[in-house]
């Protein structure tokens, strides 16, 4: 007898997996609330027409109604699983007996009293085939039926069930059973059939079977029935189902993590050797990025029965979750998904499996948000890997130099006189000027342009002000007040440098180097604006403000209007993320220079000056270095990783 026949449930205490019907139903019977229509849905398999003839067996039973039938009296021999069956409860298949004749029938047999039993039942399988007509048969009766009769509907499809029906119903939905409670459900049937089955093989089994506890009973009763010694081999099962072998799952997930595109394409070649299904390949091969996605979001899904796998398989899937990133496992399972939509009724399988792996090793070849984001997450995991490396090196040779002296610099306007300076530590030079105190370390100048060095100390009304400590383990000379260059109050600072310097938003010239990408901006939200910009110039930025130049005068008008103006600073928060104002004026003329914002004094600018020592710093740290080991800039590692991976070119000021 068939494992699904043998083992089906008599009691709703032995239904597994739907205790949100049984208990319900079972509590209803107990208080003697029994309706005359009842409705079971839910997918094949999973329990429907054996809790309908539960349903009847309680009803009937001579002690009942109840939640227990007592399994002895004759209606409840009569309706037992294996049992001949009652005349007063009437099991109908509607997929070959839905016509209007056949509901007139019985709506005619149904006014007759029960032979032997307290209820007269009518069991309807795959109720959603009865036509309209059918329906509107039995409406009356189902409508105002006899006390004695109870009528129960049991369909894969509510939706198609008479609208009239399914509203003078109780409806109880049934569910596909989880993972885990099927597994309990089989490894007890296997242990009652003292059969011996490879740990590997209930997932096997649990896939095949859907969720569904017949179709999965009916897959372990044909692994059974073709056991050698009473057991189940891994192998034999791994034939008979034509599931994919676990070991061409981790080469294929494995080749991917690495980008090895040859090993790759090998397992494909040892699926189409081993006789595999290209289309089943993919759909395990989903199924297992499904599976590596989860254990990176949940590290405990094992335990919780999300993921259900031997404990081999389980600690390679967790290596392989460490070794992908998430944006890389999510577009995996896009590009296969699609893939596995492309080799519906495909006449060349192999040939669009091995389109996938190429579109899953070049993440270039699209443009897509996914394929970025797998593109900005390699960049991301290189530079932790890179960066360090650089970092180690850097240090290593600067303990390799530790005994040599270090140069240091400081700014010359916080440099103490050379008369109140004690007598050199370090290694004095003659021409140079003398090495004082460090102070923290200058910021990169874009452009080091040699200035000649002005001479602060020509300045009038001389300030009194006490330099800062020293941050270095040397120990400095006593911090003595010593007068120290003019400088201007702090207050008054800033106004000689341009609002947008001064605040760290982008001059003129950064807006200039990034125009054609705000244009391009603007031409994803208008393109009759990004038209009338063609000829526009970044004249100037004034404060907040942004200035453009047109030489048409009308179409600077209509740039200066309301919502093209709303546009451009909108494409300027994408671009740049600033919130400016635009102002656009007649004519191109030239640009107005970012580094002059005020006329030039005859007097010393402290700005250039400042800008000057820093320059001049810069180059003798260059000369310094010239015999010291190159040293990378993370910045630079993360420019070269972005123009490699993601085809960024740098852009000329």
């Amino acid at each position: 007898m068939a494992l699904y026949r043998k083992y089906r449930p008599a009691t709703f205490a032995e239904v597994v997996g739907q205790e949100h019907v049984t208990e319900p139903l079972s509590t209803a019977l107990s208080a003697h609330r029994i309706n005359h229509a009842y409705l079971f849905s839910g997918p094949r398999g999973c329990g429907k027409t054996s809790s309908a003839r539960i349903l009847a067996r309680s009803l009937n039973c001579e002690q009942g109604p109840t939640p227990t039938p007592c399994g002895v009296c004759d209606s409840c021999v009569a309706l037992a699983p294996n049992g001949g069956g009652s005349v007063d409860v009437t099991e109908l298949d509607a997929a070959s007996h839905g016509g209007v004749d056949d509901t007139r029938e019985l709506r005619d047999r149904a006014f007759y009293a029960p032979a032997q039993s307290r209820y007269r039942i009518f069991i309807i399988d795959e109720a959603h085939m009865v036509t309209t007509a059918g329906f509107n048969a039995l409406l009356k009766i189902v409508e105002e039926p006899p006390e004695h009769l109870i009528f129960v509907f049991a369909t894969t499809e509510p939706e198609k069930v008479l609208p009239t029906i399914r509203s003078r119903t109780h409806h109880y939905p049934f569910r596909l059973l989880a993972p885990r409670t099927m597994r309990a459900l089989i490894e007890k049937i296997v242990a009652s059939e003292s059969v011996a089955v490879d740990d590997a093989v209930y997932p096997l089994v649990i896939r095949a079977g859907g969720g569904s506890p017949r179709d999965t009973l009916s897959v372990l009763d044909q692994l059974l029935a073709g056991a050698q010694d009473n057991h189940v081999h891994y192998q034999r099962a791994l034939a008979l189902l034509g599931a994919t072998d676990v070991a061409l799952i981790d080469d294929a997930v494995d080749a991917l993590a690495a980008g090895d595109a040859a090993a790759l394409f090998g397992a494909v070649e040892s699926v189409i050797d081993a006789g595999h299904d290209p289309r089943r390949f993919g759909v395990d091969l989903l199924e297992r990025f499904r599976d590596l996605i989860v254990l990176q979001a949940v590290p405990d899904a094992a335990s919780r029965g999300v993921v259900d796998a031997p404990d081999d398989v389980l600690d390679r899937m967790r290596d392989q979750a460490a070794r992908i990133g998430p944006a890389t496992l999510a577009r995996y399972a896009e590009v296969v998904h699609a893939g596995l939509g492309e080799m519906r009724g495909a006449t060349a399988p192999r040939l669009l499996l091995e389109v996938v792996c190429a579109r899953l090793l070049l993440p270039s070849a699209s443009d897509t948000e996914a394929a970025l984001l797998q593109r900005v997450e390699r960049i991301e995991m290189r530079m932790d890997i890179s960066i360090p490396a650089g970092e180690a090196a850097m240090s290593a040779g600067a303990s390799a130099s530790a005994a040599a002296p270090a140069k240091q610099y400081v700014r010359k306007t916080q440099a103490p006189p050379p008369a109140a300076e004690p007598a050199p530590a370090v290694e004095p030079k003659p021409a140079v000027e003398p090495k004082p105190e460090p102070i923290a370390t200058p910021e990169p100048v874009a452009k080091p342009e040699p200035v000649p060095t002005p001479e602060p100390v020509a300045r009038p009304e001389p300030v009194v002000e006490a330099p800062k400590p020293p941050p270095v383990a040397a120990p400095p000379p006593p911090p003595v007040a010593a007068p120290a260059p003019p400088t201007p109050p702090p207050a008054t600072e800033p106004a000689a440098v341009p609002a947008a310097a001064a605040s760290g938003e982008p001059g003129a010239t950064a807006v200039r180097s990034m125009w054609p990408t705000v244009r391009e901006k603007i031409r994803d939200r208008s393109k009759p604006l990004y038209a009338m910009l063609d000829a526009a110039i970044v004249r100037a930025v004034d404060g907040d403000t942004l200035v453009l130049g047109h030489p048409s005068a009308p179409l600077a008008k209509r740039i200066g209007e309301q919502r093209n103006v709303d546009v451009i600073r909108d494409a300027l928060k994408d671009a740049l993320g600033v919130d400016w104002r635009v102002r656009c004026e007649v004519g191109v003329g030239q640009p107005v220079p970012e580094a002059e914002p005020l006329p030039p004094e005859p007097q010393d600018d402290p700005v250039e000056a400042q800008r000057a020592e820093e320059n001049s710093m810069i180059a003798e740290v260059g000369r310094d270095d010239e015999d010291a080991a190159p040293r990378r800039d993370p910045e630079e590692v993360a420019l070269e990783l972005l123009q490699n991976e993601l085809g960024a070119r740098k852009i000329d000021s």
